[in-house]
């Protein structure tokens, strides 16, 4: 019997769309710090440049689902919504290509108003599907299907993009990612007969926050406030020579930028009245405790692909080798010896007045080889494209999400399952465990020195991934069932804000990647930040599950 057999005629359509959705959009992030580093076809950007980019860029992603989910709920209608937002950011795909820094910027706003658009509306259109009498007990079954559906996209979307990078170019790789857009968008309009009375915008209702007040209170602060902290410059030295408070401009721009909007929210618990005061209260105490979880597992398409590329043995040899190199998985690299010294410490190329000297002819790979594994000179090896790791975390998540769910359901028989925010809180312990194993990791490379074996960094996204699933999942759960229906939209948006700022905070700690020297100090961090945030939710924790069991919930 079909998966889809009993479920709504929609779902696979909406699975599919969402499906080719991430494959363009995981795609992207998976070359996205490399070509940004690249010094040959790229920008020739550093760690902390790179790293400080990708991390605005992905915290603006998040945060413009909230607004998109508004305008369709309230002027647009889902349909629209959805097929503009996949359009915008097809066309921003594909324009990543051109190599010109600011027909990249003006990529990057493309994606970021496309998935403003497009990422919030279909998941609130599967959960309208879902929503009539014979379907309303399959929700979560739904949900559960459709979120593999993103994690299939996000697992095989690395293998199209490493063979176009190697065969044809960057270019053609974010191309992939728009076709894919594309491809989306043509199979949601292709199953809309399915869904045709669940697009319909809700329009403004009795209690919904006006657009007008939502522009005054939220909007036009956090603009003034991004462009002030954009224009005030800090402390200057050594380490931040360009005289930043927080260590860029753009990251200057978005804390400020935030400060308004976190008002806002604190406010909203002021207001409130008696009854909804609980409820508000702990879902902005998970909020601010989530982002530190962000912050960290956002790191994969920086700091864990930095790792992948420059300190994980990446060589493939004799059938492995031969698949590898006809799938276009692997290239050839050339040893050449008098070049080793053309680069420095933290593996730069050499720079003159904070640009590139001159391109070397030296691939950076065999800067920390084992001496056993290196070739004579002038002899070459194959090593597996580096955006490959970022098929790990979803490949774990289809392999672990049937056993996080039928674990749970285990233990919901023998009435022993924990509350959700004990699965949060234990979420974000194991997910500090995936820090140690990247220690581990280091302390077997001698710090750098030799290169190590991919499977710590399977192990660590294995660890990371239990966290994840014990934790993503059940936090928006939660904040879809705790929120007041009157401002159930800006809960939302505040789930996505917390994601958005964790992001942030992402690309500032990877960006800090080249100051630690032992870079033990650097994951310890990481396991600091998430062991704060596990003691944060203990703490809040009988609290919290007091006013769930009040609500009757969970």
């Amino acid at each position: 019997m079909s998966i889809w057999s009993k479920h709504p005629k929609a779902l696979p359509f909406l699975f599919f769309s969402e499906m080719w959705e991430r494959f363009g959009y995981y795609l992207m992030i998976g070359v996205f710090t490399l070509y940004l580093k690249d010094v040959k076809d790229g920008f020739a950007m550093n760690e902390a440049e790179s790293a400080d980019l990708y991390g605005t860029f992905i915290a603006l992603v998040f945060l413009t689902p909230f607004l998109g989910g508004l305008l369709a709920d309230r002027y647009l209608g889902y349909k629209k919504s959805i097929v503009f937002g996949g359009v915008l950011m097809g066309i921003g795909y594909c324009m990543m290509g051109i190599h010109n820094l600011p027909m990249l910027y003006l990529a990057m706003t493309l994606v970021i108003l496309g998935n403003g658009f497009f990422k919030p509306n279909i998941s609130t259109l599967l959960g309208n599907v879902y929503s009539v009498p014979e379907h309303k007990h399959q929700k979560d079954e739904g949900y559960n299907i459709f979120y593999m559906g993103i994690n299939v996209g996000a697992f095989i979307c690395n293998f199209f993009g490493a063979a176009l990078q190697i065969m044809l170019g960057w270019k053609w790789a974010f191309m992939a990612a728009g076709v894919g857009m594309f491809i989306g968008v043509l199979v949601f309009l292709y199953g809309s007969r399915h869904f045709k009375n669940f697009v319909q915008k809700k329009g403004v209702v009795p209690g919904d926050m006006p657009m007008w007040k939502i522009v005054m209170l939220i909007l036009v602060p956090s603009v003034i406030a991004g462009v002030l902290g954009y224009l005030i410059n800090g402390t200057t030295g050594s380490n931040n020579p360009g005289g930043n408070i927080f260590g860029s401009d753009s990251t200057d721009a978005f804390i400020f930028a935030c400060i308004p909007v976190m008002f806002f929210y604190g406010n909203l618990y002021f207001k409130a009245q008696k009854d909804e005061k609980g409820p508000i209260a702990v879902m902005l105490a998970i909020f601010v405790v989530v982002i530190l979880f962000w912050a960290v597992f956002k790191q994969n398409g920086s700091a864990l692909n930095t790792w992948a590329d420059r300190y994980t043995t990446r060589t493939v040899e004799g059938n492995t080798e031969t698949v590898f190199n006809a799938l276009k998985q692997s290239k050839s690299i050339v040893y050449k010896k008098d070049s080793v010294e053309k680069y420095d410490a933290n593996f730069r190329l050499v720079r003159l007045d904070g640009k590139v000297q001159k391109e070397y002819d030296y691939p950076i790979y065999f800067r920390n080889e084992k001496k056993d594994k290196i070739p004579a000179e002038g002899k070459s090896i194959s090593v597996w494209s580096t955006n490959l790791s970022q098929s790990i975390n979803p490949g774990w998540v289809i392999l672990l999400t049937p056993l996080v769910v039928a674990f749970f359901t285990w233990l919901r028989r023998k009435g022993k399952e924990p509350s959700t925010p004990s699965k949060i809180a234990f979420g974000l312990f194991i997910s500090a465990l995936s820090a140690l194993v990247m220690f581990a990791a280091v302390k077997a490379g001698a710090n750098g020195a030799e290169k190590v074996s991919v499977w710590w960094l399977i192990s660590c996204y294995g660890v990371i991934t239990i966290g994840e699933l014990f934790l993503s999942p059940m936090g928006l759960s939660l904040v879809s069932k705790l929120s007041p229906p009157r401002i159930t939209a800006l809960m939302m948006g505040g789930w996505f804000l917390s994601t958005s700022i964790g992001n942030k905070l992402s690309g500032v700690l990877a960006s800090m990647w080249d100051r630690y020297e032992d870079k033990t100090n650097f994951f310890l961090l990481n396991c600091g930040l998430l062991l704060g945030a596990t003691l944060l939710m203990l703490t809040i924790l009988k609290w919290s599950n007091r006013i769930i069991q009040e609500k009757n919930i969970n």
